[in-house]
This record gives C-alpha cells, sequence and structure tokens, in this order.
C-alpha cells in the first residue's frame, strides 16, 4: 500500500507543478517570481492544469485516509484495498492528461475509475 500511496503523492506533485509550466511562458520568469498580483486568468492549458489540480485536492485526502487505514487496521481486506489504491491512482494518472486535452467523455469515465478506487479501499475496511 506503501508504493501506491507515494505513487499517488507523484501524480499529486507533477499536477501540482503543471499550473506553473503553461504561466511562466504566458507572463515570463521575473513576473512569475514576482508576486503575481495581477496574474492573467485561468485560461487554456493553464486553466485545465489548475483545474485538474484542484479536482485532485478534493480526493487525495480520502485517499490517503483509506490507504494509512488500510495498513493500520486490523481485518482489512488488504487485496481489496490494494486494488482500489492501484484503480484511484492509475485512474488520476490518466485522467490529468485526458484533462488537459480536453477530452469530455473519457476523461470522466476515468475519474469515476478513481472514484471506484475510492470506494473499494473504504469497502476493504469495513
Amino acid at each position: 500500500m506503501l508504493t501506491w500511496i507515494f505513487a499517488g503523492l507523484l501524480v499529486y506533485t507533477i499536477g501540482l507543478f503543471l499550473p506553473s509550466l503553461f504561466l511562466i511562458p504566458k507572463i515570463g520568469v521575473p513576473a512569475y517570481a514576482g508576486s503575481r498580483d495581477n496574474e492573467p486568468d485561468a485560461s487554456g492549458l493553464h486553466g485545465r492544469a489548475k483545474r485538474a489540480h484542484h479536482n485532485f485536492m478534493d480526493t487525495l485526502p480520502i485517499f490517503l485516509a483509506f490507504g494509512v487505514a488500510a495498513m493500520t487496521m486490523n481485518s482489512v481486506d488488504i487485496a481489496t484495498a490494494l486494488l482500489g489504491a492501484k484503480l484511484y491512482v492509475l485512474a488520476r494518472a490518466f485522467y490529468l492528461p485526458l484533462y488537459l486535452m480536453a477530452v469530455p467523455w473519457l476523461r470522466s469515465i476515468v475519474w469515476s475509475v478513481g472514484a471506484l478506487g475510492l470506494v473499494l479501499m473504504g469497502y476493504a475496511l469495513i
């Protein structure tokens, strides 16, 4: 489980830095290094990267809580918890580029697979 938690945190970290990669070309390095009081509207790839990251922030605490609980509780169905963790992390890894490319239906399906992973992790705990 710890491997999948670290993998999830890696995907999260990549998503954390992606908006910057799309903002720097818009405003330049000196403006990016400044206070950015007048940051431009989040549009295009920059906006999609920000929204995908904020979406990830909504579910990451649940994933982490379920993962830690699965490692520490007795009588956990660890196989189901691991399957859920794998589904969640892999879905999040695929969701990010799909969101950046603005792929509507497949992106929603992949998001649902990640949500199913969380459900499986929670189910494994009861």
